[in-house]
C-alpha cells in the first residue's frame, strides 16, 4: 500500500507524523529520532534513503512551514531534553543546510517577530550570524542564477530582495544596542558584494563550460542596494576586482556587461554613480560598463547629462573617468561631441551664470576644459566655429559679472580654449591672481599620463624609484663648491684682498631725496594741480594726510577743492602706493571738514562723465571716513574696543572680498546674545558720543537720490551691477556704524525702503548687499523702532528671508538670509516678551 503512494504524499504524511511526535513527545530518544527523519530530506550524500524526488518536494511545499513550527516551539520543553551539541547538528543544521532563501525569510520573519530581549530572540540571531559566515548568501545567490529557487512570482522575489538587502537596517530596528557586528552596514555590504564576486566567478566557468544563467537577480539585489545608499562599500568590494578580472579576460567583460544591462531602471542610476566613483581609470569603466550607455537610454542620460550638468558634487577625477570613458571607443565618441556642445551652452549661457551656484559653474568649467583636451585635432577642427562662439560669449558672461571668482573663472577658461584652438596663432592672456582654484583649471588641459592614472598599488613601486633617485642631502655642499671654484676661477672676478673686511650694515639706510616736502596744504594743492615734477608731487601727495589732521582750519578752507583734484587724480609717474596715499588724503579730508566733503562727494557720484572705478573710490572714501569719525571721542590712544574698523587688515577695495561685511555681522550678532554664565560677567560697555553720529545723515541719504535716474555713462539698475552692489553694501556699513545714533531709525527705514526694489536682482553680489544691509538694519535700530516703524513690512520681509535661505543659489546669500532671520526673531521676542509680561500682570 505504502509503496504505491506518490513521493508528495509520502513526504506530506512523514512531515506531518515528525510534527505531531514533536508536539507530543516528552522523550529524549524520540525527540532526537524525529529531528534526525527531518534532517535526512536535507541530505543528498550516497548513503541517504531520501530520493531526490523526496528531498524536492520536501523543500518545495513543506520546509518554510518546518522552519516555522520550529521557531514557534523554540521555548518547548522538548528542545531543553537535548545536549548543546545535538541541538547544534540538529535543530540548527535544519536552518543552515535547506534552500537559503527560504531560510532567510524564515529567520528575518523570526526576528522581527521575537520579543526583545530573549532567549529565543538570541538563538535565531546567533543562527543568522552563522547563515552569514558559512557562504549561505553565496549559495542564494547562486541557485537564483541557476533557476533553482523560490517560485518566481514578482511578489516573492521582492520581499526576497527586500529581506536580502535592508537586512542591516531590520536587525538594528530589533536588536538595538545588541546588534551584532557582522549585521552592521560595514561589515555586511561588502560580505554582500564578495558573495556577489564568487557568484559571477561561478557564472563565468559555467559560462566556459556552455552552461546557460541568469544573473537577473544579482542584478536586481545589486541594484536595490546601490538604490539604498550602500553604493560605496558594495563597489569598494565590486569595482577594484572587476577592473582586474576584466583586463585579459572576454568572458569576465561579457559578464559585466550583462550583469549592468539586467539592472532594473530605476535603480541604475545609482549603480552608474557608484561605480563611476570607484573605478579609477577610464579604461577600466570601459571594460565594465561596454557600450551600456548606447544601448540603454537611462545611461546615456545619466552619464552625458545629469552627471556633467545637473549635478556638481564629485571630483575631478569622476569627471575625468566619465568622458575619458565616452572617448575610449568609436562608437562612443559622437557622445563626447554632444556632451561637449552641451557644456558651451551651459558655459556661455549667461543666465547660468547668473543663476547657478559658484561651485556648479566651476564644475562645468572644469568638465569644460577636460572635454576640450580629449579632442583629436581633426574633431576641433570641426568645431573650431562652435568654440570660438562658446569662448566669446562665455568670456562676455563671466567678465559681466560683479563676482571676482567668476571673472576669474571665464579668464581662464578663455585661455584654455583660446591655447587649444590656436586661432591664427594668437593666444589670449589676462593678468589674474593665480591660486589653487586657477591652477586646477590650467592643469586640466595636459591629459594624465598612464603612470599618474594607475591605480594606488602600482603607483607604490614608481614612487619609491623617483625617491631613490633624488639627490642626497650631502651632495648640495660640494656642489656648491664646486660652483665657488668655478666662480674663483673667472678671470673676469674681480675679487680682492679687501673682500675680508666686514661690510657695514646698510639694511636701514635710506635714499635722500633732493627737493624737501611741502610744508603748507596750499603747496601741496598747487603742486598735484599743476606740477609736471614727479618727486615734488610725490611729496606733496605723501604730505598732504599729515598737513590736513595737523592744520584743520586752513584744511577746510581747500578742502572742497583739493578733494576735487585728488578724486580726478591720475598717477601719471607710477608713484608707489598711488592708490592708499590718495585715498588716505581724501578720507583726511572728509572727517576734517564733513559736511562739505560729503555734500560734494555724493554729489558727484551721480554726475556724469565718471568712471567705475572713480565712483567705487567715492564710496571707500565714504566708508572708511564714517568708520574713523565713528570712533568714541574720548578715546585717543587707538581705534575703540566697543567699535572696531571694519577695514582692518582688509583689501583697499573690500567690495571683492566679503568676508569683512560678514565678520561685522556675526560680531554684533556675539554682542547681542545672551549667555547664562555662573562667574563673574563683564560690565556692558558704557555708551560714549562720537563724532558721526550728528553727521551720519549727510553720509547716508544724499546716496538715495537718484539711483533711479540713468545717465550716459551710468546706468545704475541696469548693467552696472558691480557699482549698485558696492552702493548696498556702503550704506549697509553706514547704517551698522550709526548704531544709537538719533537718526539710526529714519536711515534704516528709509535703506529698507530702497533694497526691497531690487532684492530678487539677477546678480549674486548685489542680493548679497542687500541682505547685509537687512542685518545692519535688524542690527542698528532699536527693538522698539522696527515694531513700530517697520511694522507693516516685517511679515513680507521674513516671508522674503524664508524663501532666500531656502531656495537662492548662492550658499553667502543663504547664510545672511538665516542671520537675518535670527536677528529678526531676537529682535521681536525681546520686544514682545516685556509687553506679555505687563499684561499676565
Amino acid at each position: 500500500m505504502m509503496q504505491s503512494l506518490t513521493p508528495d504524499v509520502e513526504v506530506r504524511l512523514s512531515v506531518g507524523q515528525c510534527v505531531r511526535t514533536l508536539t507530543t513527545s516528552n522523550e529524549k530518544e524520540e525527540v532526537t529520532k524525529t529531528l534526525h527523519t527531518l534532517t535526512s530530506y536535507l541530505d543528498d550524500g550516497p548513503q541517504s534513503t531520501i530520493t531526490s524526488a523526496q528531498r524536492a518536494e520536501f523543500s518545495r511545499a513543506h520546509y518554510t512551514r518546518t522552519l516555522q513550527f520550529l521557531i514557534s516551539n523554540i521555548n518547548a520543553d522538548w528542545l531543553q531534553l537535548l545536549t548543546v551539541a545535538q541541538c547544534t547538528e540538529l535543530w540548527d543544521g535544519l536552518f543552515l543546510r535547506g534552500p537559503p532563501d527560504q531560510t532567510l525569510l524564515v529567520l528575518m520573519d523570526g526576528i522581527s517577530s521575537m520579543s526583545s530581549p530573549s532567549a529565543g530572540l538570541d538563538r535565531l540571531v546567533s543562527i543568522l550570524e552563522r547563515f552569514l559566515q558559512s557562504g549561505r548568501l553565496t549559495v542564494l545567490l547562486w541557485t537564483r542564477c541557476q533557476g533553482k529557487g523560490l517560485s518566481d512570482s514578482p511578489q516573492l522575489r521582492e520581499t526576497l530582495l527586500g529581506r536580502l538587502v535592508a537586512l542591516p537596517d531590520l536587525t538594528a530596528n530589533q536588536l538595538h544596542h545588541h546588534n551584532k557586528t557582522i549585521f552592521l552596514p560595514q561589515q555586511y555590504y561588502p560580505l554582500l558584494a564578495r558573495d556577489m564576486l564568487t557568484v559571477l566567478e561561478r557564472t563565468c566557468q559555467a559560462l566556459r563550460d556552455r552552461k546557460d544563467c541568469s544573473l537577473t537577480f544579482v542584478a536586481q539585489a545589486l541594484g536595490k542596494a546601490c538604490v539604498q545608499g550602500h553604493s560605496g562599500l558594495v563597489f569598494g568590494v565590486l569595482a577594484p576586482r572587476l577592473s582586474f578580472c576584466t583586463r585579459s579576460d572576454m568572458v569576465w567583460q561579457r559578464v559585466c556587461w550583462k550583469l549592468l544591462e539586467n539592472v532594473p531602471e530605476r535603480w541604475l542610476e545609482s549603480v552608474l554613480t557608484g561605480m563611476v566613483q570607484a573605478v579609477n581609470r577610464p579604461d577600466a569603466l570601459s571594460r565594465i560598463m561596454g557600450n551600456l550607455v548606447l544601448k540603454n537610454k537611462k545611461a546615456q542620460f545619466v552619464i552625458t547629462h545629469k552627471l556633467l550638468l545637473l549635478q556638481y558634487k564629485y571630483e575631478t577625477r569622476v569627471l575625468s573617468i566619465l568622458l575619458g570613458y565616452l572617448a575610449q571607443d568609436r562608437e562612443r565618441r559622437p557622445l563626447l561631441i554632444q556632451v561637449l556642445r552641451s557644456l558651451c551652452q551651459a558655459w556661455a549661457n549667461p543666465s547660468a551664470v547668473r543663476h547657478t551656484p559658484l561651485e556648479q559653474q566651476l564644475y562645468v568649467s572644469r568638465a569644460l576644459l577636460l572635454c576640450v583636451g580629449l579632442l583629436s585635432d581633426a574633431e576641433l577642427q570641426d568645431l573650431r566655429s562652435e568654440l570660438l562662439q562658446c569662448m566669446l560669449g562665455g568670456m562676455q558672461s563671466h567678465l559681466d559679472s560683479s563676482v571676482v571668482r567668476v571673472r576669474r573663472m571665464g579668464m581662464v577658461v578663455g585661455e584654455c580654449l583660446s591655447s587649444r584652438m590656436d586661432v591664427n596663432g594668437a593666444k589670449l592672456k589676462f593678468e589674474y591672481e593665480h591660486d589653487e582654484e586657477t591652477k586646477e583649471l590650467l592643469s586640466l588641459m595636459t591629459p594624465l599620463s598612464e603612470e599618474e592614472t594607475e591605480p594606488l598599488d602600482d603607483r607604490l613601486d614608481l614612487s619609491q624609484d623617483v625617491k631613490g633617485q633624488t639627490v642626497p642631502s650631502q651632495a648640495v655642499p660640494s656642489q656648491a663648491a664646486s660652483v665657488a671654484q668655478k666662480s674663483g676661477a673667472d678671470p673676469d672676478s674681480e675679487l680682492d684682498s679687501d673682500d675680508e673686511l666686514t661690510p657695514y650694515d646698510m639694511s636701514a639706510d635710506q635714499e635722500m631725496s633732493q627737493a624737501a616736502p611741502p610744508r603748507y596744504l596750499r603747496d601741496c594743492l598747487e603742486a598735484v594741480l599743476s606740477s609736471e615734477d614727479p618727486v615734488r608731487v610725490d611729496l606733496s601727495l605723501r604730505a598732504i594726510e599729515g598737513l590736513v589732521r595737523k592744520n584743520t582750519s586752513t584744511a577746510r578752507e581747500v578742502s572742497v577743492e583739493l578733494s576735487k583734484v585728488l578724486l580726478h587724480m591720475e598717477d601719471r609717474y607710477n608713484t608707489v602706493g598711488f592708490l592708499s596715499l590718495r585715498q588716505a588724503a581724501m578720507v583726511a579730508l572728509t572727517v576734517t571738514d564733513s559736511v562739505p566733503v560729503t555734500e560734494y562727494l555724493t554729489t558727484e557720484f551721480y554726475s556724469m562723465n565718471y568712471s567705475i572705478r572713480q565712483r567705487l573710490d567715492i564710496l571707500e572714501v565714504l566708508i572708511m571716513s564714517a568708520q574713523e569719525l565713528s570712533q568714541p571721542i574720548t578715546d585717543k590712544g587707538g581705534p575703540s574696543k566697543a567699535i572696531q574698523r571694519v577695514t582692518i587688515d582688509t583689501p583697499l577695495y573690500p567690495g571683492d572680498d566679503p568676508i569683512h561685511w560678514r565678520q561685522v555681522v556675526e560680531r554684533r550678532i556675539q554682542s547681542k546674545t545672551k549667555r547664562l554664565s555662573k562667574g563673574v560677567t563683564h560690565p556692558p560697555a558704557k555708551p560714549t558720543p562720537n563724532r558721526y553720529a550728528p553727521v551720519a545723515g549727510h553720509f547716508f541719504f544724499p546716496l538715495l537720490r537718484n539711483y533711479d535716474r540713468p545717465q550716459v555713462t551710468f546706468d545704475l539698475l541696469g548693467s552696472d551691477h558691480l557699482v549698485l552692489g558696492r552702493l548696498i553694501h556702503t550704506l549697509g556699513l553706514l547704517m551698522h556704524l550709526s548704531v544709537n545714533a538719533p537718526v539710526a531709525t529714519q536711515m534704516g527705514r528709509a535703506l529698507l525702503d530702497f533694497v526691497w526694489a531690487v532684492r530678487y536682482h539677477v546678480d549674486q553680489m548685489v542680493r548679497r548687499g542687500v541682505l547685509f544691509a537687512v542685518c545692519s538694519v535688524f542690527l542698528s535700530m532699536p527693538s522698539q523702532s522696527l515694531l513700530v516703524e517697520l511694522s507693516d513690512q516685517l511679515f513680507e520681509t521674513r516671508a522674503w528671508l524664508a524663501d532666500v535661505a531656502e531656495v537662492d543659489p548662492d550658499a553667502d546669500c543663504r547664510n545672511l538670509a538665516v542671520q537675518s532671520l535670527v536677528l529678526l526673531e531676537k529682535s521681536l521676542k525681546n520686544e514682545m516678551n516685556p509687553a506679555a509680561l505687563v499684561l499676565q500682570s
